[in-house]
């Protein structure tokens, strides 16, 4: 096991060494997904895992989990031994090492892992681990965006280039994080409301904008109006912060997706870079 070749658009891999989360977003497209894959009731792992120290509810595994049946036969692996349960795999940290070609790589994209529930430990030993391998890019992403602040304060937030530290906005009134010394980017998805007033700062101030619509059931009734992209976008320009696309934008915007990115991020054949002058 290695890290994941990704079909999401701004990444070309994904690393999981935290799964789980417990901010409960009702459109969760990591909760789905493990569901799938964790242990059924017939299931049971080879080893009980054990609690992290002064983290209730959080766990950590040494090595991948078997799943067994009742006779105790193996029946498969699995990555979620614990379901959505926040869990650290700690066998995991050799990973971004491994692959020694150059790549773009969304760290946590089934967890949070800069959620309040997630030790400090597993947050240093995940950035540690980033910086043994200093061939990739790493992108982070969180929907609490203050433990940027506090980490960084606290002297343990990685001011490296090739670190990008995101925060997950869907409308004008979520926080988000910008630094004068870590690069820092804003994921619109799933885009919400439209972003007016203070709250178009979020573009200006970052290094990077990525737009995206809600998926999964019931997302035809949340779909972004294109006025609240082309706001965006304008905001986006006059501060010079690129933008960058998803394809479930292309019900609202059409084929021609801005696929702009910073340097530093090298998405090759996923940029398919389209002009918009504001028409």
């Amino acid at each position: 096991m290695n890290l994941h070749k990704s079909k999401i658009e701004w990444c070309t891999h994904t690393w999981n060494p935290v799964t789980g989360c417990r901010n409960g977003c009702s459109y969760c497209y990591a909760r789905r997904f493990i569901d799938r894959f964790a242990p059924h009731p017939c299931e049971w792992p080879d080893e009980q895992l054990s609690e992290a120290e002064g983290a209730a509810g959080c766990f950590v595994s040494e090595k991948p989990v078997k799943l067994l049946d009742e006779s105790g036969k193996y029946i498969r692996s699995t990555p979620y031994p614990m379901g959505f349960l926040p869990t650290f795999h700690r066998y995991m940290m050799d990973y971004p090492r491994k692959r020694l070609i150059p790549s773009v790589v969304f760290v946590c994209s089934m967890a949070d892992l800069f959620g309040d529930w997630v030790p400090d430990e597993w947050i240093t030993e995940v950035l540690e681990a980033c910086k043994e391998a200093p061939q990739h890019a790493y992108l982070f992403l969180t929907k609490n965006p203050s433990r940027y602040m506090e980490l960084a304060r606290n002297g343990i937030l990685p001011e490296e280039p090739n670190f990008w530290y995101g925060s997950t906005i869907t409308g004008p009134e979520d926080s988000f994080w910008w630094s004068d010394y870590h690069n820092t980017f804003v994921s619109m998805e799933p885009l919400l409301q439209p972003f007016e007033g203070v709250g178009a700062q979020a573009v200006k101030k970052v290094g990077w904008c990525i737009i995206g619509a809600m998926t999964g059931p019931g997302s035809k009734a949340h779909q972004p109006k294109r006025e609240w992209v082309e706001s965006i976008v304008a905001d986006a320009k006059t501060a010079g912060v690129p933008v960058f696309m998803k394809d479930n934008l292309k019900g609202v915007w059409g084929d021609q997706l801005l696929r702009e990115c910073p340097e530093g991020i090298d998405l090759k054949d996923k940029k398919a870079v389209a002009e918009w002058d504001g028409e």
